[in-house]
């Protein structure tokens, strides 16, 4: 039997968790000083509150190998006989290396995968490991489908708070340097956040998000990301017209918590996708 782990920044829904048993490792996210363990003692409705009043100094630090070697533990005494670890790309986080480490004195023998990727990126991943585990691959068989997806994994998102982003160093200059009336809808590419619309109101913002999604390929799995309240008008609207969509294949809703609201702020919406399979996106990057 093959247990599934990963780390909280995959912003793994409840629902695919229990769906496929998977144990989830919490980051530390530190608050003005305090050290919260994410989804733990600090939630994502928690984290948003404390930009109420202004803008909070927030950190990051991975788990210690302590705490994957005690989720191997348990993922070991409820039956697995090997486990499957996927987890936030060590180019920026140090999750890796601590999952790593852990392996050492696992009960069972432990594969890791470092998917290159981060938040519901790495959901995608482990969904898609998920799934050929469910229809009976071998360890290896799911490490390399997780692997795949890690490669192809789009995104879109809209960034509310963008001296958050700009904050992080990847938030393109010429995002920043125009007037911020208009609601700029960004992609991630090559470490960069750039601008592929800018966009008059919600409806027109969520409509130039699935356009984006829509042209990348069929047969996607797409996770919809609500940061703070405040974003609801627009999650609903994008997945509204996904849910539309012909080839969306599947589809989910997951909050961007803190370990990646850190890095974002509040009013953030962003989607991710994948297509089942691994295989190719018909395109990346911005237009």
């Amino acid at each position: 039997m093959i247990g599934l782990v990963t780390d909280s920044n995959a912003q793994l829904p409840t629902g695919l968790a229990q769906r496929y048993g998977v144990e989830v490792v919490p980051l530390t996210v530190v608050v003005d000083g305090k050290e919260h363990l994410e989804g733990v003692d600090l939630d994502a409705d928690a984290f948003y509150d404390r930009f109420r009043t202004g803008r909070p100094t927030v950190s990051t630090a991975q788990p210690s190998p302590g705490r994957f070697a005690a989720a191997y533990e348990a993922v070991a005494e409820r039956g697995a006989t090997e486990i499957l670890s996927v987890h936030i790309g060590s180019s920026v986080s140090g999750t890796v290396n601590s999952a790593r480490l852990a392996t050492q004195v696992s009960p069972v023998p432990v594969r890791i995968v470092d998917t290159g990727t981060a938040s519901f990126a790495v959901s995608l991943c482990l969904w898609e490991a998920a799934e050929v585990v469910a229809a009976g691959a071998s360890l290896e068989e799911a490490a390399t489908a997780a692997e795949q997806v890690g490669a192809t994994v789009g995104n879109v998102f809209v960034v509310g708070a963008l001296d958050v982003a700009r904050a992080g160093g990847r938030l393109a200059e010429d995002v920043v340097s125009r007037a911020p009336a208009a609601i700029p809808v960004l992609t991630l590419s090559g470490g960069v956040m750039r601008e592929i619309d800018r966009c008059a109101d919600t409806d027109a913002a969520a409509e130039a998000m699935a356009t984006f999604i829509r042209a990348s390929g069929s047969s996607l799995r797409v996770g919809v990301g609500l940061s703070d309240d405040g974003t609801l008008p627009l999650v609903t609207a994008l997945e509204d017209r996904l849910g539309k969509a012909r080839g969306v294949a599947q589809l989910v809703r997951y909050r961007i918590g803190p370990s990646v609201g850190a890095h974002t702020g509040p009013g953030t919406v962003g989607a991710m996708f994948a297509p089942t399979g691994g295989q190719p996106l018909s395109r990346r990057g911005p237009r």
